[in-house]
């Protein structure tokens, strides 16, 4: 087990199972058909990100360098929140970008039955150790332990 400490963007605890991708994720391809097609799980359509791929993304705990995409990205978040197939948690190698924070935000704001805690700045050493199917628990504080 490893630990490792980052910025807490939106709070809350998680514990669940990793999916991990080393290229940007870009939110709008990878979540928009699920969205649009009732796809509870919301598979990852984005084609062009063969670590997530035809995997399912809700309940599972992100873990990624960066977003990277359309300025959509964070209302196609802030959609996934409301329509309750978010992610358990995103966990962010590097600092996260404004439209992503936004969506989040947005989620935790609005969204009174919703939770995605969000923790940013966890360092290229979380993202080269975690791997898909490890355990993930995140702390109130931004703590994230890797099983």
């Amino acid at each position: 087990m490893r630990e490792f400490k980052g910025r807490v963007v939106t709070p809350g605890t998680a514990k669940a199972e990793a999916v991990v991708t080393h290229n940007g994720f870009n939110t709008l391809a990878s979540l928009q058909k699920s969205l649009q097609f009732g796809d509870k799980t919301a598979k990852c359509t984005d084609q062009n990100n063969p670590d997530l791929y035809g995997k399912p993304l809700a309940g599972y705990a992100l873990c990624l360098p960066q977003t990277i995409g359309s300025t959509t990205g964070g209302m196609v978040l802030y959609c996934a929140c409301a329509m309750k197939r978010q992610p358990a948690c995103m966990l962010f190698a590097n600092q996260i970008d404004s439209l992503a924070a936004a969506g989040a935000i947005l989620a935790e704001v609005w969204l009174d039955d919703v939770t995605m805690p969000v923790v940013d700045c966890l360092g290229d050493e979380f993202l080269d150790y975690v791997k898909d199917g490890m355990m993930i628990t995140i702390g109130e504080d931004g703590m994230v332990k890797v099983e």
